[in-house]
């Protein structure tokens, strides 16, 4: 009696365990009739323990399972646990079709769960032709149009849409060209060259004017305040104090603290013939004229300073303004740039959009 119960107990605890272990294995076919060409979905389901390996059969595309029926392609295998993690479904589902009409009988598919083979029962497949009629076979129909597409606002909103963002942008754009190029900075930060000494600018001056002598033939006043100008501005740069505001008298008083009164004599004499001709309405010989020039001429070259040709460049400073508004129109030039990118990329998308729409 007492072995009974044991082996009761013993029963009812292995019980449970063989239903945990219990391997349950089905292949099923959504539909079993198809017409020649149809896909359906063939499924496989395996039951059994969370902890035992499953190897599903390896079908691949276009694989026969029979001389009738192939495989298409692998749908995908899902993995399921069941009664609280203690048992796991695996699905495995294939797209099959058929290109032969014939009553189909599929072999039973196998699995392995643990090194084990567990077949599934067999499927039958009716596969059907395509009727077609065979007595009135001049009867056929026409083609029929192309049909368009009905029209839809839908379609079309995104296309609006960026090309609403595109004008808007090219609106903000140009409004900032605008504002750029009305308050750009004339300033160009360039190396600069040598300055040209003050007698050399001189001499430049006087030569052109002896290239155009009718000045001193036919308007001498114009001829000598061309003359005393280039004097003045000579004795500006030359001696550092501002001849063009002076009188030729002051000129002359300045320049005696500087040198004798022999050495400016003929100086003296041109400005004095100078103030004649375009004050007192005073008419020069053409002779008197060159003399006069060559008097100039004189002065230059006595008084001139010759400038060392090995003489650094002066450096360039920057005003800290001047950098700030270089920022400033650099920072406006890249944000024009970005926008002018976003406007033309919205732009190209919506016509994108419209060409595959259209199509």
């Amino acid at each position: 009696m007492k072995q009974f119960k044991t082996f009761l107990i013993l029963l009812t605890a292995w019980m449970p365990l063989m239903g945990w272990s219990q391997v349950v294995f089905e292949a099923r076919i959504d539909t079993l009739v198809l017409i020649i060409g149809e896909q359906r979905e063939l499924t496989l389901d395996v039951t059994c323990g969370a902890k035992q390996k499953i190897k599903m059969p390896d079908f691949r595309p276009q694989q026969p399972i029979t001389e009738e029926v192939e495989v298409v392609e692998l749908l995908g295998t899902d993995t399921t646990l069941l009664d609280e993690g203690k048992r796991m479904q695996v699905v495995q589902r294939y797209t099959i079709t058929a290109w032969d009409s014939a009553f189909v009988l599929l072999p039973p598919f196998s699995v392995k769960v643990d090194g084990k083979d567990y077949l599934s029962k067999q499927l039958a497949l009716k596969v059907l032709t395509v009727p077609v009629d065979t007595v009135h076979v001049d009867q056929f129909f026409p083609h029929k149009d192309i049909q368009d597409n009905p029209f839809s606002w839908d379609d079309w909103k995104p296309v609006i849409g960026f090309v609403i963002l595109s004008l808007i942008v090219m609106a903000v754009l140009f409004w900032l060209f605008k504002h750029w190029r009305e308050n750009k900075p004339l300033i160009q930060i360039i190396r600069r060259k040598r300055k040209l000494p003050a007698h050399q600018v001189a001499m430049n001056e006087i030569e052109r004017i002896k290239g155009e002598r009718k000045w001193a033939e036919e308007d001498s006043k114009e001829y000598y305040t061309l003359l005393t100008d280039i004097l003045r501005n000579y004795i500006r740069e030359r001696y550092d104090f501002n001849a063009m505001e002076m009188t030729s008298t002051e000129i002359i008083e300045r320049l005696l603290q500087e040198q004798d009164e022999t050495s400016l004599s003929e100086l003296r004499q041109l400005f004095q013939t100078a103030d004649l001709v375009k004050f007192a309405k005073w008419t020069t010989m053409i002779n008197e004229n060159d003399a006069n020039l060559v008097n100039a001429i004189d002065f230059i070259n006595q008084t001139k300073i010759e400038v060392d040709p090995n003489a650094p460049e002066e450096e360039i400073i920057v005003p800290e303004e001047v950098k700030q508004i270089k920022a400033r129109s650099m920072t406006m030039k890249i944000i024009m740039s970005l926008l002018a990118t976003i406007a033309f990329c919205a732009l190209a998308y919506a016509i994108y959009i419209a060409i595959d729409i259209i199509r």
